[in-house]
């Protein structure tokens, strides 16, 4: 009895270490070689995202103190202003001028040149008018006002003291009208500021010379004016404007 239970228990043994398999290690993972064209290959770019560019336009310098404005470009030293009218005067350079379009009546606009200021000073312009209207010089234009003279195409002419009140409205107080033959529908005028003085100019000819002492403008900037009267549309060519010395 004995006997039989050893060789069931040698032969249950020899089954579990039958049963029984040694771990079989992993073999590594199999690689691909690379080619050789894949060696020496250049990395792929990087994508550039594309990005604005802004292209910086630089003012022009400025003009010198006495210079003269032919009008042959638009240049950012001229500001123009309403001072009076119902319908925006229009400004457009063509055919080497100044163009001013105006098309309700009784309308007013200055055009300032900001790049200096002066005390005495001498500025001419030649223009010309369609129809019915005026055109004119500025001198010593700032916050306390400035001095306008203007000829008109019947031959009349003013000395105003201007003072802008709230945009597109001025104030105008004349200093002197009266007419002259030496005025037409196109022609050269100046204005002197000297001193205490102003002195009107037409195609040569100093035809009034007022005191504008009570007014106290000492020093400002200079420019131009064009209106309409009862008649519109107009428009006026400015062909240049001078600035010269006193």
């Amino acid at each position: 009895m004995k006997k039989y239970i050893l060789i069931g228990l040698s032969i249950l043994i020899t089954a579990c270490n039958l049963g029984t398999q040694p771990p079989t290690p992993e073999s590594p993972a199999t690689q691909t070689p690379l080619r050789f064209d894949e060696l020496n290959a250049s990395p792929s770019p990087i994508p550039v995202t594309a990005t604005e560019t802004f292209v910086l336009i630089p003012t022009p310098e400025p003009p010198p103190l006495y210079f003269t404005d032919e009008f042959t470009s638009a240049s950012p030293y001229w500001e123009f202003l309403q001072t009076g009218g119902l319908n925006t005067p229009t400004t457009s350079y063509e055919n080497d001028s100044l163009r001013i379009d105006i098309s309700s009546p009784d309308t007013w606009m200055i055009g300032i040149h900001n790049a200096h200021t002066y005390n005495n000073v001498f500025i001419k312009t030649r223009a010309n008018i369609t129809s019915t209207g005026s055109f004119g010089l500025i001198c010593r234009y700032n916050e306390n006002g400035w001095y306008e003279f203007n000829i008109y195409s019947d031959g009349t002419y003013n000395l105003l003291y201007g003072k802008q009140l709230t945009e597109g409205i001025a104030k105008y107080i004349p200093l002197s009208t009266s007419t002259s033959g030496a005025i037409t529908s196109s022609s050269e005028i100046g204005l002197h500021c000297q001193d205490n003085f102003l002195l009107a100019y037409v195609n040569g000819n100093l035809i009034r010379r007022i005191d504008v002492t009570n007014y106290g403008l000492g020093e400002g900037q200079v420019g131009i004016s064009a209106s309409s009267v009862a008649e519109s549309p107009i428009n006026i060519h400015f062909e240049w404007a001078k600035v010269e010395q006193d």
